[in-house]
Formats: structure tokens, sequence, C-alpha cells
């Protein structure tokens, strides 16, 4: 990987910033990333570069950060085998958030939905099994490939890249993406271009300015390597807005997650505790219960192409 880069703010274009976290990354000679850092499951809560706030609009971000050019090639090369094995609890999450999507739009008969950063497509399968004509785009080749295995149209690549129509789709949805992506803004306005006129896109991310964030501080569980940046409702509708969406409706919005993987989670505070309610749910055999989390720091917004 190549030097870090200095960005400005993706959403005002200012670079006055103050610094809110300090890196907590290990110094070393090769600035090159462990791609295991940017898996969804991943463990390396607490580790992330500088946590900047731009003193113009509020928008959070990491500044200095990785090349953009490289986070694409990082996360071709993303392998993810414990994400399939916690398909169970995502499928869940999925048929949760595509209820209020589907009292927006109506029925999906012969609609059609792209899920921006598919994965592995679990999202996609679920849209389909439920009427939408359900398409994906993912860069790792692995989790494309595990997609396309089980007979899902997900597209290896980016949006750049996907050769996908503009004007073509109903629905573009972006699950956890926004926040990894070296330029929101660019992201969105190509789902902007992609979507039909009236069409809606949906974000869910991760919300810096939600009450249990703040009293986190630096010990908030989604400072992270993988996110290069930190948005509130306030800063995201500030973005769709000023590229041409109207918001709809925003909303907190958990997920489900089976116990034993939740537990696993507990590492970024305790380890004792970790391994104790591990023992726990092992001998009761309620490792695979899948339980609903929402601690109001993920948040859903909903906005429509004017």
């Amino acid at each position: 990987m190549s030097d870090l880069e200095r960005a400005c703010c993706n959403l005002c274009g200012a670079d006055d910033t103050i610094l809110l976290f300090p890196s907590t990354l290990p110094e070393k000679e090769n600035p090159a990333r462990n791609v295991e850092a940017l898996q969804c499951t991943s463990l390396g809560y607490g580790v992330h570069g500088p946590v900047v706030k731009c003193r113009d609009c509020g928008l959070v971000y990491i500044n200095p950060r990785p090349n953009s050019s490289d986070v694409l090639h990082d996360y071709q090369d993303v392998v993810d085998e414990l994400y399939v094995e916690e398909r169970e609890g995502r499928v869940l999450t999925f048929r949760r958030h595509l209820r209020p999507l589907q009292r927006i739009v109506g029925q999906p008969g012969g609609k059609r939905l792209l899920d921006v950063g598919s994965h592995i497509g679990v999202f996609v399968d679920v849209a389909q099994q439920h009427g939408w004509d359900a398409w994906g785009v993912e860069p790792s080749r692995w989790a494309a490939e595990q997609a396309q295995a089980q007979g899902l149209r997900v597209i290896n690549g980016t949006l750049a890249t996907s050769g996908l129509e503009d004007a073509s789709f109903d629905v573009v949805t972006l699950w956890d993406v926004i926040e990894h992506v070296p330029d929101p803004t660019a992201e969105l306005r190509q789902v902007h271009q992609l979507l039909k006129p009236s069409g809606v896109v949906v974000i869910h991310t991760i919300d810096i300015e939600s009450p249990f964030a703040r009293l986190m501080g630096h010990r908030w569980p989604w400072l992270m390597e993988m996110h290069l940046y930190y948005f509130s409702p306030r800063t995201l509708r500030r973005m769709l807005e000023g590229i041409g969406f109207k918001m709809i409706y925003s909303s907190p919005q958990g997920r489900y997650l089976r116990l034993g993987y939740l537990i696993s989670r507990l590492q970024a505070y305790s380890h004792p505790l970790c391994r104790l309610l591990e023992a726990i749910v092992t001998r009761l055999k309620l490792r695979k219960i899948a339980v609903p989390v929402n601690l109001g720091d993920l948040f859903t917004m909903y906005a429509r192409k004017a």
C-alpha cells in the first residue's frame, strides 16, 4: 500500500478540522492494512486512524487515511467465512428492513432493486424472495462468487465499473456501506443516476451523534480501521439533499445477532466476561438463538430522487 493521503471534507469541501480521537493504529514501516480488518465480522474495535470533525459542517471522518485506490484493492481481496456462518441473523435483519421500504415504495411486483455492497447476497436473496427484481454489486471477488454460486445476480465490482444503465432501478440500498467508501458524495451521485425518477435510496449506517456514541466516547465500538466516515442523520441528510434527494424518513434501526456471535463482540470490553458468557450459552445450547439488538447508534435513512 502507498502512503496515506489527506482529504478535505467530503460534505462541504472545507479543510479545517478538530481532532476527536487520535490514531490507535500501531506504528509500522509498511503502512499496508491487514485485509482481515476489512471483514464485516472483524473484531478490530478501537483500532482506527485519526478521527477528525469538520469545523464548518460537522462531518466526522478519518484524516489522513489510506489511498483511495488501495482501499478498493483491499476490498477486492476480502474473504469472510464467519459472515456465511452468521447468515441466519442477517436474514432476519433484512426481512425486518424490507418492511418499511415496501411501505414507502409499495408492492415490489415488476420493480428493480440494486443492493450496493451486497457481499454474499443475503439481502438480494431476501428481496428476490419477496418479489423484487433484485440485483447486487460487490467489490470482494470471494463474496461475489459466493452469491453467484447461489444463482443470485451479483456483479463483482463497484458502481463505477458495473456497467449498469442510468435510470434503471426503482430502489438502491446501501446497508453498512457508505461509511467504508473513500468518496461518499461521488457514490451517492452515481446512485442518483441509477435511480428512475422518484426512485428511493435506502442507507443504513452508524450514528456518531447518537447518545450511545457520545456516552462511549473513544470506547465506542464502531471506531474501527474499516470505517472512513462517521455520519449522523444531520450530516447524511445534508449530503443527500445537496445531490438532489429529498429525505422521506430516518430512524434508529438495530439488527438480529446470534447469541454466540453477539457475545464474541464483547471482547472489545472484557475478555474474562466474554469467556464466561460464552461458556454459559454453550452449556445451555443457546449460541444459535437470534436476538434483536438496538443501542440506537445505527440508523436507516430513506430518501427520494427529486
